[in-house]
């Protein structure tokens, strides 16, 4: 971890209009912004470990930042994704249980942390704020009900051709129509519960049906609507 002399403010954060924390009153910004800490970290490190107590929410200023649980043989499943705007450790907070996940960031993130007391002042504060809390963990927990779904009754195929979706809907595509993040192939199969030999077999049969193309880790999606029937995805 980084220490640096400069944070961002929360008043000119550009990632605040896409966070819970848009629509709070301006006296309540310039609170966060003098008890908030910020950390600056590189990719690869670990934010908040599974099993440990929190006693605030971490708010991503900049980044990308995966989610995962890890078994008992030390495999990692990634549980979902987290990008710049959006808060993690929240559950446990609310919840006043340790944490059931780890986050590590997928590359150099900044990352606030907002203290449990200031967070809890908003809460019985602001019922706008309330509502998108509640809002954040209902699709949390039909997010978690999909997950396990799909482990237990799709091929590996289709999950993967899903999570490439999920990827392009979460981070979006740039111009060139490449997910907008790097991950290796052991992430990918972390996401869809299976041996990394399957999905570089699997991402090599999508590259030769067309359906993407492949540069070192970034992955191109040429025709959506193809890989969207190889998900089996309904409407």
């Amino acid at each position: 971890m980084k220490n640096k002399p400069e944070s961002p403010h929360c008043s000119t954060c550009g990632s605040r209009h896409k966070s819970v924390f848009c629509s709070i009153e301006s006296e309540e910004v310039k609170e966060i912004d003098n008890i908030k800490g910020c950390n600056f970290f590189d990719r690869g490190q670990v934010i908040f470990h599974e099993g440990n107590r929190v006693n605030g929410i971490y708010c991503i200023n900049k980044g990308k930042v995966k989610i995962y649980q890890t078994g008992s043989e030390g495999k990692e499943q990634i549980i979902r994704f987290a990008k710049e705007g959006d808060i993690i450790g929240y559950r446990a907070l609310l919840s006043e249980e340790p944490l059931s996940a780890s986050a590590a960031t997928l590359d150099d993130a900044v990352v606030c942390f907002i203290p449990k007391s200031q967070v809890l002042k908003i809460i019985q504060n602001n019922p706008s704020f309330n509502f998108k809390m509640l809002k954040i963990l209902s699709h949390e927990l039909g997010e978690a009900a999909r997950i396990i779904t799909d482990l237990a009754q799709k091929p590996v195929r289709e999950r993967l051709a899903e999570s490439l979706l999920l990827l392009k809907d979460t981070f979006e595509l740039d111009e060139d129509k490449n997910i907008q993040v790097k991950l290796s192939r052991e992430e990918l199969a972390n996401i869809i519960g299976t041996a990394t030999e399957s999905v570089i077999r699997l991402l090599s049969e999508f590259k030769k049906d067309k359906l993407i193309d492949i540069d070192g880790r970034n992955i191109k999606l040429i025709n959506i609507p193809a890989l969207t029937r190889e998900a089996n995805i309904i409407d």
